[in-house]
């Protein structure tokens, strides 16, 4: 994953490998105006590309408003795979995605596309291209006994059993803790130990062009903030409404997506119209995911992924980092 590629051994790698776009980042950072526009551009030299979703929330069907997943107008023509397929009642594992990813990629390369991978889900990405961890089933009463843990004793678990582990994580990041401390517990091996023997992954077999959205931090947020109201604005209230009446179990992704426990909770409040109060703990809500996927991005993904900012039209930074790919 780490591997450096020259101009020149790209070119000559297109014939074994087939290419590969991938534009990822926060939130609002404008990946998917920017894939689109991609995909035109390559349209217009005679190749056909397909954009696969690589965001954890917009794979669900009752999340369309919620997870600003792209409405067919918005599309522009362009085809678009895995945004709306999976039913809420099922929860959609990061190895879920990998496989039905890899199946829309090899497919895509068969029909002579390029298959544009688009999202803020860095650990589906990573996943799909490093492969997965043949960890063992944990034990459904360790889970049990670690999902029922406090913060604070997660944490001094995981660093008498796996120091290494928690030092990666941070401090307020509840899953993680609990997910290293369970294989731990369940296998006698650190999460480490089984990461060093992925497989299935795909890098090997592509020919990647990675980007990174890194935008300026005041106008990611500003455009998280105009993108919760926007929801509001666009039958958020009423997307929530129809999940809540289907009674799914509260730890489903669905019902945490962010923006439905805050939707929820006004509704609960039987507030007649989204108040204030509702826009701001939303934004904020927004923000905080912002932040933490651009905090992934900037330190979990190669060093040899491009970053961007965003300054400049979209034709520029497409012409800054897919001169190859549009060759």
């Amino acid at each position: 994953m780490s591997t450096v590629y020259s101009p020149e051994e790209k070119v000559a790698d297109r014939a074994l490998h087939g290419p590969v776009a991938l534009i990822a980042g926060p939130t609002a950072s404008g990946k998917s105006d920017l894939a689109i526009e991609l995909a035109l551009q390559l349209h217009a030299r005679r190749r056909d590309a397909v954009i696969i979703n690589a965001d954890s929330m917009q794979v669900y069907s009752d999340l369309q408003v919620v997870s600003a997943r792209p409405t067919a107008e918005e599309m522009r023509g362009v085809p678009h795979r895995l945004f709306g397929i999976w039913d809420g009642a099922h929860a959609c594992s990061t190895a879920d995605w990998a496989a039905a990813a890899k199946e829309e990629v090899d497919q895509t390369h068969a029909d002579g596309a390029i298959p544009i991978l688009v999202g803020g889900t860095g650990l589906y990405l990573q996943t799909l291209l490093e492969g997965i961890a043949p960890i063992p089933e944990i034990a459904n009463d360790t889970r049990s006994r670690v999902r029922s843990l406090a913060k604070d004793e997660l944490r001094k678990n995981l660093v008498e059993l796996d120091p290494q582990a928690m030092s990666r994580i941070g401090e307020n990041d509840t899953q993680r803790m609990s997910r290293a401390l369970e294989v731990v517990l369940s296998t006698g091996k650190t999460l480490g130990h089984w990461q060093k023997y992925k497989t299935g992954g795909i890098q090997q077999e592509i020919d990647l062009h990675p980007l990174i959205m890194l935008p300026e931090r005041e106008w990611l947020y500003s455009r998280c903030n105009a993108r919760f109201e926007w929801m509001l604005d666009n039958g958020a209230m009423d997307e929530v409404a129809k999940l809540l009446e289907r009674q799914l179990h509260p730890d489903l992704p669905v019902i945490r997506a962010i923006g439905v426990p805050e939707i929820a909770a006004e509704m609960a409040s039987r507030s007649v119209d989204p108040g204030a109060s509702l826009k701001e703990r939303g934004s904020a809500s927004t923000r905080q995911y912002a932040k933490r996927q651009y905090t992934w991005f900037r330190n979990q993904s190669p060093a040899w992924w491009p970053r961007d900012n965003g300054e400049g039209t979209k034709n520029a930074i497409i012409s800054r980092h897919f001169e190859l790919l549009l060759q």
